[in-house]
């Protein structure tokens, strides 16, 4: 396993994390205080897409960026998640890379409306399905 590329998806999986709490934080209290930047902070959180089923977008974020870095650390200990770790973050990078992808569809053709934030975890989301492709050919066995 390249450590690069380990180093760089933990990096990338500890900002996504962060970044989804403090949206979570901010979609939970309302406190519009939180927004940075411009107002689209507050219209994009305010949106009916901001909500799956009455869970936070961002809330859902978490729990996939939780479940990234739950097997980039069982990789090192168990072998079931050395053997099978490489393409379970790739399926789990796929699936939060194809819900960013209509996540920036809503921001930009339906919203109109670009959260900074959302686009941190866009960003990041996005170089973590890259490098887990990466991986994925690097280690095809695994």
């Amino acid at each position: 396993m390249d450590k690069w590329l380990y180093r760089a998806l933990l990096a990338l999986v500890t900002v996504g994390v962060l970044v989804s709490i403090y949206m979570t934080i901010y979609k939970v209290s309302g406190n519009d205080g939180m927004c940075l930047g411009s107002g689209d902070c507050s219209t994009v959180n305010a949106s009916r897409y901001a909500d799956v089923n009455g869970i936070p977008v961002a809330a859902i974020g978490i729990l996939g960026y939780l479940a990234i870095l739950g097997v980039l650390l069982f990789e090192k200990r168990n072998p079931f998640f050395k053997q099978n770790g490489t393409l379970l973050v790739f399926g789990m990078a796929l699936t939060g890379f194809i819900f960013t992808v209509w996540l920036i569809y809503v921001e930009i053709a339906l919203l109109k409306a670009i959260c900074p934030f959302c686009v941190t975890s866009q960003v990041a989301m996005t170089i973590i399905f890259i490098i887990s492709v990466i991986r994925l050919i690097k280690n095809p066995q695994s």
